[in-house]
């Protein structure tokens, strides 16, 4: 049976880094049960918001970041440890968010809406404050 399981996370200061973790735990193959993974994030009172994402079936690691994050954020993946991660530099407190993986086993990572991806990881909190 196939999970996502994350690590990582907890509470920094603002300009502090955080690096998060996503393992496709019991899957046969990485890249045999997904075509991409991405990152969402929550605050309280708001919808997820996509944050990043990699493409697990092309060579090439197609890769997608929202705005707010772009130049400070890094979404990498590993296959022979089946773990795509999110390296999180430069935090900002509107960062602070829960946190969650998400796995697409039909399509790659556009459009980036968490309706797309069926297989989600657990949250972890995130929180950047001083």
């Amino acid at each position: 049976q196939m999970a996502l399981v994350q690590s990582g996370g907890g509470s920094v200061q603002p300009g502090g880094s955080l690096i998060l973790s996503c393992v496709a735990s019991g899957s046969s193959g990485f890249a045999s049960d997904y075509y991409a993974i991405a990152w969402f994030r929550q605050a309280p009172g708001t919808e997820h918001e996509g944050v990043a994402c990699v493409s697990i079936s092309s060579s090439g690691g197609f890769k997608h970041y929202t705005d707010s994050v772009t130049g400070r954020f890094t979404i990498s993946r590993d296959f022979a440890k089946s773990t795509v991660y999110l390296q999180m530099n430069n935090l900002k407190a509107d960062d602070t968010a829960i946190y969650c993986c998400a796995g697409n086993n039909q399509a790659g990572c556009l459009p980036l809406a968490p309706g797309r991806f069926a297989s989600w990881g657990q949250g972890t909190q995130v929180t950047v404050s001083a």
